[in-house]
């Protein structure tokens, strides 16, 4: 009896061994089990965006796919009424947004320069071009959004190729574009452009000159020359294919002089009541399943390897117009004061 209870328990503590053994390597060894790892991330997370409100309902419920126990609650406005939020929240002494990601860099270096960004070095962020991810890992762009023209082809017959377009005297009355005092890509615009030999000042006193229509955002302008209101829009790139498509009277024009594009870069605050949980965000937003959750929405995704949406340009197609970063965070309430005594706006 005494050997046969020895052989039990040794038998017993054999499985026990082996069963443990198992259980570790199907954890640490496959794809499932390091996603497992990471969707411990749970809890309320305070997402700011200035995204249109489908598109980031798209993403987040993405992001739930990984991330099933993290509830996020979204804030959508234009990119200045979203930075204003965070202006005044900050302060009032508590900044309530986890994560944020609005139009352009440069509104991202203002934050940075203000101390109200979390540092953090993503294990995507490789994958990203160096130019569009902050050298101390504060915000990275998260997709690529020119600003081109919308032409309604009912209105007008020759499709032209030139910014001209919409400052020649047969477009008097016939132009609209969004305000780059609520839209963050207009504010870029407009800080690139002034800059460019190409353009400079001039090109935005011909615009009002040429009587060109000033609307709150992107959305907006394009709805005039849907309609017919209007024959051109000078607008970001997704929302003219999408309409395209969607077999709406537009068609998308990228201009022979060139485009200025923004990265809508996402960043974590400093702040953030839940860090774990944004660094997941931030993780799936740049990651190759987020990169063609992107495209899926109609963007062109920042991520080498996956292909631009149908009607868009890939980033290694597109002719850029940049201008220096530093110069273009320093100058942006005065271009904007100087675009609204212009436009008397």
């Amino acid at each position: 009896m005494g050997k046969k209870l020895v052989m039990m328990l040794m038998t017993a503590l054999f499985l026990m061994v082996v069963t443990a053994c198992s259980s570790g390597q199907e954890g640490g060894g496959s794809s499932e089990g390091n996603s497992k790892e990471t969707s411990k991330a749970d809890g309320d997370l305070n997402f700011y965006t200035s995204q249109p409100d489908a598109d980031a309902e798209k993403l987040i419920a993405a992001f739930n796919e990984e991330y099933p126990d993290v509830t996020v609650n979204m804030f959508r406005s234009g990119t200045e009424e979203v930075i204003s939020k965070i202006q005044a929240e900050h302060q009032a002494g508590s900044v309530q947004a986890d994560v944020l990601l609005v139009a352009d860099a440069v509104t991202f270096k203002s934050l940075k320069e203000q101390n109200l960004l979390l540092s953090y070095e993503s294990t995507e962020h490789k994958e990203i071009p160096n130019q569009f991810v902050d050298s101390d890992y504060t915000y990275s762009g998260t997709k690529v959004m020119t600003t081109a023209l919308a032409v309604n082809t009912e209105k007008v017959s020759d499709v032209p190729d030139s910014w001209q377009a919409i400052t020649n005297e047969n477009a008097k009355g016939e132009a609209v574009m969004p305000s780059p005092l609520y839209s963050g890509a207009a504010a870029y615009n407009l800080g690139v452009l002034t800059r460019d030999n190409q353009f400079g000042w001039d090109f935005y006193e011909m615009l009002n000159r040429n009587e060109v229509m000033v609307t709150k955002g992107n959305g907006a302008a394009l709805k005039e020359v849907i309609s017919g209101n209007k024959s051109y829009a000078m607008v970001v790139d997704f929302v003219v294919a999408r309409a395209e498509q969607e077999g709406s009277p537009v068609k998308l024009v990228y201009p022979n002089e060139g485009v200025p594009a923004i990265t809508e870069p996402i960043a974590i605050l400093k702040d953030a009541k839940n860090e774990e949980a944004a660094k997941a965000f931030v993780d799936f937003v740049l990651s190759e399943k987020g990169q063609s959750v992107q495209a899926e929405i109609g963007y062109t995704p920042i991520r080498a390897g996956i292909d631009a949406p149908e009607g868009l340009k890939t980033i290694d197609e597109l002719n850029i117009i940049e201008s220096d970063l530093n110069e273009l965070y320093k100058s942006r309430e005065e271009d904007k004061q100087q675009f609204s005594d212009l436009a008397g706006e």
